[in-house]
C-alpha cells in the first residue's frame, strides 16, 4: 500500500496492477451483493444468451477502481469521493486483468485527485474504465 499525501501527487502520476478473477470471488461477491441473477451464476443461463460463459458481476470488476485509489494512488490517505464508471466487454472467470491508472487533476481548494482507470483483460481489450476522485488527507 503506497502511502501519497496531496503534495506528493502530481498530474500525470501513474500506477497499474493485475488481478486474476476466479470463482471464489465470484462466490464471495455473491453472498456479499445478494445478487443471484443466473448471468452471474449458472453457466448454461449465460451461454444460451450468446456468452462465452457466466458473466463476472459488473460491480465486482469495478471494485477493482476502489483496489486503486486504495492501495495505489493516492493509497493509506485516501478518501473515496466518487466513481464514474463504464462497462464496456463482458470479464469472465479466468480473465487476467490490468488495472491502470494516471491522476488528470488536482484540485488544491479541496484537496482532490481525479484520476482515469482503464481496465482491460489478459488479451489488451478494454473491458472497463472509470473516472475517480478521492481525496487525500
Amino acid at each position: 500500500m503506497t502511502c501519497y499525501t496531496y503534495d506528493d501527487l502530481f498530474v500525470g502520476q501513474c500506477a497499474e496492477f493485475t488481478r486474476e478473477i476466479t470463482s471464489d470471488m465470484m462466490q464471495q461477491f455473491r453472498v456479499v451483493s445478494g445478487d443471484n441473477n443466473p448471468l452471474h451464476t449458472s453457466p448454461e443461463f449465460a451461454k444460451a444468451r450468446g456468452f462465452q460463459d457466466r458473466v463476472v458481476y459488473g460491480m465486482l470488476t469495478a471494485s477493482l477502481y476502489s483496489c486503486f485509489a486504495g492501495e495505489y494512488i493516492p493509497g493509506r490517505n485516501c478518501l473515496l469521493q466518487s466513481v464514474y464508471s463504464d462497462f464496456l466487454h463482458p470479464v469472465f472467470v479466468g480473465d487476467v486483468l490490468r488495472i491502470e491508472g494516471q491522476v488528470t487533476e488536482k484540485n488544491d481548494s479541496v484537496r482532490q485527485v481525479v484520476i482515469k482507470v482503464v481496465i482491460r483483460n489478459q488479451h489488451g481489450k478494454k473491458v472497463s474504465k472509470a473516472r475517480i476522485e478521492a481525496g487525500v488527507f
